[in-house]
């Protein structure tokens, strides 16, 4: 690791501001290490109460519930100089800003893999053979019993499941899918190695518009950004074929909502599996009312093991630092 001088803490520790409740073992060592304050309540943050943070520590840990913008790095002050993300994705945080302002920014990439891959894969299971709507009729108590034309829903084994995005979550979803007999097509940046391809009995399609004309199962497991923010809008759910269904463990803003409910509702889409929404908590009461849409409350990467792992790595890449090191975990922005 390349190494700098090490950061000055006037009472010898960096004082480190946590917006959220974590594992009780990652505070517990985070009081040990740092002159830290943390969110015992777990209520979130609001945009004053973060100002306010960033201008009185060091270290700041934020989680995805945390929206970081410019003004509000270019008002915290000099003190700042470290945001240590609690999680993979950082387009919460304004990295330009960030970097602009000399301020690291760290996450906690790897350790959610397999956890919001299983989760996925529970979805492309569960939408298909209408699990959700099952459970609420037995739920109602409105199972009259077995019945030879009852709640069909559709074989897994020989569909084409479309993976959009395959970098570690995409590659899991694949490893999971092949031994349920799904034909993977995927579509990405780059294609994978051919060693790669083989292994996971996948194809890339170099053309979204392809992958998602003959699909019948679409999972997304890409990042947001300005590019893919809204990429299946109306125009590409237009194009998949009826009866298909869409699965988003990644963004919720990937999806142009308004279009999926439509689609939904119209019957040309089979059914949704989401764990994410553009504007969490809040849920669309027309998803909630569909009864072959899955919706989970954001739980792709809710495991005690995986969550324990990400605040661990929180607290190696804040000890990286002040130690005059450079974060294994840092983000990277061409900047700084």
């Amino acid at each position: 690791m390349a190494s700098t001088s090490a950061p000055h803490f006037p009472s010898g520790k960096p004082r480190v501001v946590v917006t959220r409740h974590l594992m009780p073992n990652v505070e517990a060592r985070m009081r040990e290490l740092y002159d830290a304050v943390l969110n015992e309540s777990d209520t979130p943050m609001s945009r004053e109460e973060l100002c306010a943070a960033m201008r009185d520590c060091d270290v700041l840990v934020p989680t995805v519930t945390d929206r970081i913008d410019a003004e509000m790095i270019d008002s915290c002050g000099d003190r700042l100089a470290l945001i240590a993300n609690f999680g993979a994705g950082t387009e919460h945080i304004d990295l330009e800003a960030a970097a602009k302002r000399r301020i690291i920014v760290t996450n906690t990439p790897g350790v959610f893999t397999d956890d919001t891959a299983d989760i996925a894969m529970a979805m492309i299971l569960g939408v298909p053979r209408r699990i959700r709507e099952g459970t609420q009729l037995v739920r109602r108590g409105e199972w009259t019993g077995w019945a030879p034309s009852g709640l069909l829903g559709r074989k897994i084994g020989g569909k084409v499941l479309g993976i959009v995005g395959m970098g570690r979550i995409g590659q899991a979803v694949a490893h999971r899918a092949k031994a349920f007999g799904l034909d993977i097509a995927y579509f990405a940046r780059k294609p994978l190695p051919e060693a790669a391809e083989r292994m996971f009995g996948a194809r890339f399609i170099a053309n979204l518009d392809d992958l998602v004309s003959e699909t019948d199962i679409l999972t997304l497991h890409c990042p947001l950004t300005e590019e893919t923010r809204g990429m299946i809008d109306a125009r590409r759910i237009g194009l998949m074929k009826a009866g298909a269904s869409v699965i988003n463990t990644a963004r919720g803003e990937l999806i142009d909502h308004e279009a999926l409910i439509e689609a939904l509702h119209e019957g040309r889409l089979a059914g949704a599996g989401l764990d994410v929404y553009p504007d969490e908590p809040n849920v669309d009461r027309r998803l909630l009312d569909h009864p072959n849409v899955m919706t989970l409350p954001h739980i792709g990467s809710a495991t005690a093991e995986g969550r324990e792992a990400s605040g661990e790595k929180v607290i190696a890449n804040i000890r990286f630092w002040a130690d005059g090191h450079r974060p294994p975990d840092q983000v990277l922005t061409g900047l700084i």
